[in-house]
């Protein structure tokens, strides 16, 4: 059972009845993130995130998560290039002592000075970890490739010294430009009563002002860079992006199976040739990103350095012969399984409901359609996915990532 009500400030909510399970995820979505941040509040989003767990007025931050503990409750919260989630798991039993914390920490954070102070440290750490991650370094080097510094380019943590120089009247301020009610969505799957699901929104969010809102118009710019940072690693990491279609796009169905079949398992043709032909690379993969305006497909290997040039013409290799021979209708049938697999384990995870009703809801104001989704990836034959093949490929659009131990950046 799905329900969705509008609450007079505008906040939407919705709720996703799961009989058969003793629990509930519960989340408070926003429609912002790094692609919506200028270069002044580059990483703002994401230390938001983090000091709205440093206290509320009526509770420290020691005291937020020892009440989530003593429920026996899970808390946490992502920043994405444009979305900001702060979700709770808890047994049904005690999901809206759970909301009522979440609301809590979500609706009254106050951001107190020392604690700024050590969470600016912890951030830092962060930063610094993500530099010595270098798959991660690697994949946010190659955003910036293909779409610059801005927009969806941006590294979510932002640089060393924005974090330190924010002040809690920066925080404040992009708060209430973009937490506003009209940009947030709170979502609840799992075994909850609706109507109390919708009482506990009402009681807790309903009255939040509702104030005007105004949407902020992200930089989008595809570009076919090239980026390269030297590490002195054990490994060199690279990766290869590619264009692909927007987050609405008729065609990305096509798409997500066309992943499947490129790199998306152990079956792949990745992976197949690269890692168990070759022997070149321990992890090969691809995937897609979508967002409103564009996608990105990106092919990620990391590598024995001195076998670096021939894992990259080999991939390099693997993705042309994909081109030029297309798929087979035994691998158009498996890729088509995969992401029809996927899509109905999903239905059976209260976290990944929550975050997906929620999602399409933040993003579409509509309720997500399974059976949709369902007859989307039925319709599919062998030919959609020759003609995706066909217009997601063109290596003059390609941008290039690497890191490592290497002489130079390795290029297409």
């Amino acid at each position: 059972m799905i329900e969705t009500k509008t609450l007079a400030n505008g906040i939407r909510v919705i709720v996703k009845q799961m009989e058969g399970l003793l629990s509930v995820s519960m989340g408070v979505l926003v429609g912002t993130g790094a692609a919506y941040e200028t270069d002044a509040e580059d990483g703002i989003s994401h230390f938001i995130e983090h000091m709205l767990f440093k206290g509320t007025p009526t509770r420290t931050a020691f005291e937020i998560s020892d009440a989530f503990d003593a429920l026996g409750a899970q808390v946490n919260a992502f920043t994405g290039k444009d979305l900001t989630c702060y979700y709770s798991k808890s047994t049904s039993d005690h999901a809206a002592e759970a909301f009522a914390l979440l609301a809590d920490l979500f609706l009254n954070a106050c951001f107190p000075e020392e604690e700024m102070k050590r969470e600016k440290g912890v951030v830092l750490e962060e930063i610094h970890m993500d530099e010595d991650s270098p798959e991660d370094l690697c994949l946010d080097l190659l955003s910036r490739a293909m779409f610059g510094n801005r927009g969806y380019g941006r590294n979510i943590l932002g640089p060393a010294k924005n974090v330190e120089g924010f002040t809690r009247e920066d925080l404040s301020a992009y708060r209430k430009e973009r937490y506003c009610p009209d940009n947030i969505v709170v979502a609840f799957a799992g075994c909850i009563d609706v109507n109390e699901a919708l009482d506990l929104a009402e009681r807790y969010f309903g009255g939040m002002e509702r104030t005007d809102f105004c949407e902020r118009r992200k930089e989008v710019v595809t570009s076919a860079g090239n980026l390269f940072r030297k590490k002195p690693i054990e490994q060199a990491h690279f990766a290869i992006g590619f264009p692909t279609v927007a987050r609405e796009d008729a065609g990305r169905p096509a798409v997500q199976v066309m992943n499947a079949v490129l790199g998306g398992g152990m079956s792949s043709r990745l992976f197949k040739k690269v890692r168990e032909e070759l022997g070149l690379a321990y992890s090969v993969y691809s995937y897609c990103s979508h967002y409103e305006e564009t996608g990105q497909l990106t092919v990620y290997a990391g590598v024995n350095p001195a076998k670096a040039e021939d894992a990259f013409a080999a991939v390099r290799g693997t993705i042309e012969t994909f081109v030029e021979g297309g798929v087979t209708e035994e691998e158009f049938l498996r890729g088509r399984e995969q992401v029809k697999s996927g899509a109905i384990f999903s239905q059976e995870n209260t976290s990944s409901q929550m975050l997906l009703y929620g999602k399409e809801m933040l993003y579409n104001r509509k309720v997500y359609d399974f059976e949709r989704r369902m007859a989307e990836i039925a319709a599919l034959r062998r030919e959609d996915i020759l003609r995706a093949i066909a217009q997601n490929f063109d290596f003059s659009r390609a941008a290039v990532a690497s890191v490592g131990n290497l002489g130079g950046g390795l290029k297409l």
